[in-house]
């Protein structure tokens, strides 16, 4: 399991490319018949993905996290991204579709992913058990925010948050961008109680340059289909991509508020 440690702004400028994708992004999630995880230390947040192809997969703990069972002391969302999977946990079974997101409590004591197609794990610590919740690309809650002048005309929906899937620190959604916009998140913020991961899907061949750092001292990672890349609370997260595309926006950190946000002016950033 890759890790991901904690890093310090004051160092950010003194990585290069090959170090900053090290430090903070996550490549090739995803094997045939397996299931891949990286752990970044910033609040302790889990991403993977798994990808079985009939036979049935466990997703154990990994040593690392010293517990006998994934979810003894963790929350998990598992996302569809292509193809039906079978998720069964402690007997009982959901279809995950593209787009569909599942939530298993802290407590969880088996999960067993089946089918044939490829979703996308996030995982946070718990401390108190919820209830077991799928809730499809339909249900969720729908934003409807940007314009085509702008790029960013965008669909944004909420699916672990306070007002929908109850969880103890996780928030997670999904936003996807109309044909002919590219933007995502610009103007920037920053979530100084919270550490958030951005996964990129549906770029195809395309790319996508993520802008990162200080407001006042960004940098830029270049990142493909299906890379992952954790934002520390004192970083930024935006991006633009040379096609649209979605992503997977999850968060975890000292509280579950989806508008807690510090603004960031675009004529601040540099």
């Amino acid at each position: 399991m890759k890790r991901l440690w904690s890093t310090h702004p004051d160092d950010l400028a003194r990585l290069d490319s090959t170090e900053l994708h090290q430090r903070f992004v996550v490549s090739d999630l995803f094997a045939p018949g397996e299931v891949r995880l990286a752990y970044a230390h910033d609040d302790r947040m889990i991403v993977g993905g798994a990808m079985p192809t009939g036979d049935p997969i466990e997703l154990e703990a990994p040593t690392e996290l010293r517990s006998g069972n994934f979810l003894d002391r963790r929350e998990l969302a598992l996302v569809g991204l292509d193809g039906a999977v079978g998720v069964t946990a402690d007997g009982e079974t959901w279809k995950v579709g593209r787009h569909d997101v599942l939530y298993l409590p802290c407590g969880t004591k088996s999960v067993t992913l089946s089918g044939t197609g490829a979703v996308y794990l996030v995982s946070a610590p718990a401390h108190r058990r919820t209830a077991a919740r799928l809730a499809s690309h339909d249900e969720a809650t729908a934003l409807h925010l940007g314009s085509a002048e702008e790029a960013n005309e965008r669909v944004i929906r909420k699916y672990v948050h306070a007002d929908g899937i109850e969880s103890n620190q996780l928030v997670l959604g999904i936003t996807t961008l109309n044909q002919g916009s590219v933007w995502n998140t610009m103007p920037a913020h920053l979530h100084d109680r919270r550490t958030e991961i951005y996964f990129y899907d549906g770029l195809g061949d395309a790319l996508l340059v993520h802008l990162m750092g200080r407001p006042d001292s960004t940098r830029h990672l270049l990142l493909r289909n299906r890379d992952a890349v954790v934002s520390p609370p004192w970083s930024i997260h935006s991006g633009s991509g040379t096609s649209a595309y979605s992503f997977v926006w999850a968060m975890a950190g000292e509280n579950i508020d989806y508008t807690d946000v510090d603004s960031v002016s675009s004529g601040d950033l540099r």
